[in-house]
Formats: structure tokens, C-alpha cells, sequence
């Protein structure tokens, strides 16, 4: 059968009518990956393969001949991004070298989950090293261990960051989907660039625990996918609940059992859609502009109405916050003190240490952003910038924000272009879909976003799923030759 931009149902039917075993479909991967991530275009989005992949496959295989499959992910080979914890012979880094030979020792609750469900953990993805938190100038898809990940696309254009790997190890066909994880765009911004589609969760809706964080206030995983559909059998699983993530109380009574029913391609029809113009357009080039205004011509066809601008009265003075960089220290020592006593690295003081005494291997842009962390916050988030910064983020991004507007004008959602409106929607903790429009002349991608409250990502479903079978605009990159 056709691998290449297969779907998860589609390989499904094959393994259950025997036309492919999830063994030979581990070793396509392998051999696309060799020929493509490793050779050829040496895409580099692939850091570590899981050596226990074809014995976990073959025993699917059994399992599936004897008992029938688990469900969707029976067999499926998924990738993970490099900040999440496994318990097997992987390792997890977040890109450092410091890290380098760093085991979990157990899963993150989402990998437990992905392995119940009889998903095969293929292997680990590059990613910006530390979420982009090294330091400034960082290219996107850089990490000290990995080295730069590629876009597929077009070489002249980044990959997006920090889950650089999972949307571009998913746009080659090189794994059925990933994990990506996002702070502030980082699983909108790669899915964008990378032509495939992303779901960002609402804060609280899925588990972050085992996960190499950046923010407590902000950090989420999601999954990152070639179709809507696919996607969503992956958020299906990993949405059940962990009394260990403080933030997933508040979802407890709004998780759904089954998103799949949400994919419904009548979902625009009668939909409320709003358009912040002002401020997030101001960087569009005239392409993306016309693809954007192209994809809300398929929208209205398709029965939605578009309210043009609904624009949020507060994007102007959302600038700078200190947020971010005064819960880092705080979680990533806490993240580092609970590894296994197999390693030296222990706070954010020794990663600094171990960059300091090999320069030339991990300090190639610097490590700026890791020093600010240590020298400037104290870990306790009792520091007044961060409390005032905090109020105002919640303020200004979820009541005087994207509340505010959706009231105002009655909307189901916003729709941004590209991830340009991440910065609105992360700091509220607020979910968002992104889902591919197009391609300029150059072959650069470029996608949409549908953004909506915390836990409305039923209505996301629905609006982007209908979108997608109205437009299908995604198509694979060539691997042949860059533009």
C-alpha cells in the first residue's frame, strides 16, 4: 500500500486486513528516515530512534492476531519531542548536550497513555534546545545536541520552534504523528511552517507531568498530525486525567470522552467567526494575505459568518512579560530533582556549569537566557515584576482579550493567520488549532489558526476539521530539491 500521507484509519484497515504489519511499517520509517533525515536532504529532524521499536511492533502484531487491536493507535508509530520523558532505553535532553545521557527512568503520564493505547514510541525528535530558552538569536530547530533541523519546504525558511522536529518529522512522513509541546507558539508556530496541523490544548486538558517544562503557568503538549482527523485520535488519548498535574482539576467535568464526534464537515455552517485585524496583520506579506483571505472565502461558502474586524481592544499593550522567565528556574530544578540519581546535572546552575566547561560544543549562540533565569529570579514566583506581569497577562489576554471580543461580537472563535495570534492565546492558557491554507511562490507554507476559551476545543474540531475537507491545501514536500 501507499505509506507516504497514509492516514491513521487508512493504516489501520491495512494491518487489520494483513496487507502490512506495524513491524514492516516501523521499518518503512526506518528507511525513509535513513534515506531522507540521515542522507540525501539530511533533514536532521530525528535525534534518537527507540531501539525497542521492531520488538514492540512485532509484539502488537501478536497481540492484534490474538485479542484484536486496542483501539486506533494499535501499532501506529509515534515520535516525541525530545522534553518528554520516556522510561525505556531513550534518552531526554530537551536538546542539551548537558543532558545528553540523561535517563527519565519512567514515562511522562502522556507517554504511559500512548503505550495503553498500543501506540509504538518510534523515537525522540530535535527541537529548539530548551524550548528556545538558551538564549537570543537561537535558530529555530537548533539544539547543542541535534544540530539544526531543516525545513523540507524550502531551506531559506526556519522550521518554527521549539517542536521543529515533530511538525517536520511528520510533514516527511517520516512517523504517523507526534507530541509536539507549546509555551508560546511552539507547537502553532512549527505546525505552520511545517504544513501540518496542530493542536494546542487548552492549559489543563492534557497531563504535563514527565515533561522538561519552560512555565507552569503556560506549558502544554499536543499532538501534531498530517490530517485534522488523525490529530484528534491522538488528543483522544492523551487527554485522561493525572491527579499529579495541579492544572488539570479545572478540565475535570469538561473533558470529552471522545473528540471524534466533533469532526463534523457541516462545522462551519452557522459558525461565528471573528477576524482580529488590527495589530496580528501588521507582518503579512501580500501573499499570505491573499491565502488568508482566501481561506475565510472557503469558510463563508461554507456557511460561517465571518465578522470582520472583531478586532481585541488590548493586543497593543500585551508586550513583554516576565512570566516565563520567573517560573523557569523554579520548574526545571524541580524537573531536575526528581531524575533518577544517574546524572550530575541537577538544577540550572550545573546545565550553565557543563556549557561553561564545553564552549565550543554547546555554546555556539550563547547561553544569555539560561544566565538571565539564574541571576534574576529567585524560584519562588514572590518577585513583584512577576506577580504584576502575571495579573496583567490574565487581564489582558483572557478578560479585557479574547473574552472580551468573542463576547462583544458572539463569536465561536477568532481566526488568526498563521500563529501570529499565540502570544494572545498562550498566555491565557486558551487552545488553538492550526490547520495548512497554502503556499507562496517560494513553497513556504502558510496555515490559519482557530482560537477560541479554555476547553472550547470541540468547536475548534469542528471549525477546522470542516475547513480542512473543504480546502485540502496540504500537500508533502518533494524531498527531491529545496526552492
Amino acid at each position: 500500500m501507499e505509506i507516504v500521507e497514509a492516514t491513521i484509519s487508512s493504516i489501520q484497515a491495512a494491518l487489520e486486513s494483513g496487507e502490512i504489519t506495524s513491524r514492516e511499517l516501523v521499518l518503512f520509517y526506518f528507511d525513509r528516515i535513513a534515506a531522507h533525515d540521515k542522507d540525501g536532504l539530511t533533514i536532521n529532524s530525528v535525534l534518537e530512534l527507540n531501539p525497542d521499536a521492531l520488538f514492540t511492533a512485532s509484539a502488537l502484531d501478536s497481540e492484534r492476531a490474538v485479542q484484536g487491536p486496542r483501539g486506533p493507535l494499535h501499532g501506529i508509530p509515534i515520535m516525541l519531542k525530545d522534553n518528554i520523558n520516556t522510561g525505556d532505553n531513550m534518552h531526554t535532553s530537551a536538546g542539551s548536550l548537558a543532558l545528553a545521557n540523561s535517563y527519565a527512568g519512567v514515562d511522562a503520564f502522556i507517554v504511559k497513555r500512548l503505550r495503553e493505547a498500543g501506540a509504538i514510541i518510534l523515537g525522540k525528535v530535535n527541537m529548539t534546545e530548551f524550548a528556545n530558552f538558551m538564549t537570543d538569536g537561537m535558530p529555530s530547530g537548533y539544539s547543542s545536541r541535534g544540530g539544526q533541523v531543516l525545513n523540507p519546504y524550502n531551506i531559506s525558511t526556519p522550521t518554527g520552534g521549539s517542536s521543529a522536529g515533530s511538525g517536520v518529522a511528520v510533514a516527511c512522513n517520516f512517523c504517523m504523528a507526534s507530541i509536539g509541546t507549546e509555551t508560546s507558539g511552539s507547537i502553532l508556530n512549527p505546525g505552520n511552517l511545517s504544513s501540518t496541523v496542530g493542536i494546542k490544548p487548552t492549559v489543563g486538558l492534557v497531563s504535563r507531568s514527565g515533561i522538561l517544562p519552560l512555565s507552569n503557568s503556560q506549558d502544554t503538549a499536543g499532538p501534531m498530525a498530517r490530517t485534522v482527523t488523525d490529530a484528534v485520535i491522538v488528543l483522544n488519548v492523551i487527554t485522561e486525567h493525572d491527579d499529579r498535574d495541579a492544572a488539570m482539576g479545572a478540565g475535570y467535568f469538561k473533558k470529552h470522552k471522545d473528540y471524534r464526534v466533533f469532526l463534523d464537515p457541516k462545522g462551519l455552517e452557522g459558525a461565528r467567526i471573528g477576524i482580529p485585524r488590527d495589530y496580528f496583520f501588521e507582518e503579512l506579506t501580500d501573499e499570505q494575505l491573499a491565502i488568508f483571505n482566501d481561506a475565510v472565502e472557503v469558510m463563508r461558502k461554507q456557511g460561517a459568518f465571518i465578522i470582520d474586524p472583531a478586532d481585541v481592544r488590548t493586543a497593543r499593550q500585551i508586550v513583554y512579560s516576565s512570566v516565563v522567565l520567573n517560573e523557569f528556574k523554579s520548574s526545571i530544578n524541580a524537573y531536575l530533582s526528581k531524575l533518577p540519581p544517574n546524572g550530575k546535572i541537577r538544577s540550572l546552575k550545573d546545565i550553565i556549569a557543563f556549557n561553561n566547561e564545553h564552549p565550543v560544543e554547546t555554546l555556539k549562540y550563547g547561553q544569555s537566557t539560561l544566565l538571565l533565569a539564574e541571576t534574576t529570579t529567585s524560584g519562588t514566583q514572590t518577585e513583584l515584576p512577576y506577580l504584576r506581569d502575571r495579573l496583567a497577562d490574565l487581564r489582558l489576554c483572557k478578560e479585557e482579550g479574547i473574552d472580551a471580543t468573542m463576547k462583544e461580537h458572539q463569536l465561536d472563535a477568532l481566526l488568526f493567520p498563521a500563529d501570529f495570534g499565540a502570544r494572545i492565546t498562550s498566555r491565557a492558557g486558551y487552545p488553538s488549532i492550526v490547520v495548512p491554507a497554502g503556499y507562496t511562490s517560494k513553497g513556504v507554507p502558510f496555515g490559519v489558526t482557530f482560537a477560541a476559551r479554555a476547553f472550547e476545543e470541540p468547536m475548534l474540531i469542528k471549525l477546522a476539521y470542516a475547513y480542512e475537507q473543504h480546502s485540502r491545501m496540504r500537500r508533502p514536500p518533494s524531498l527531491k530539491s529545496f526552492i
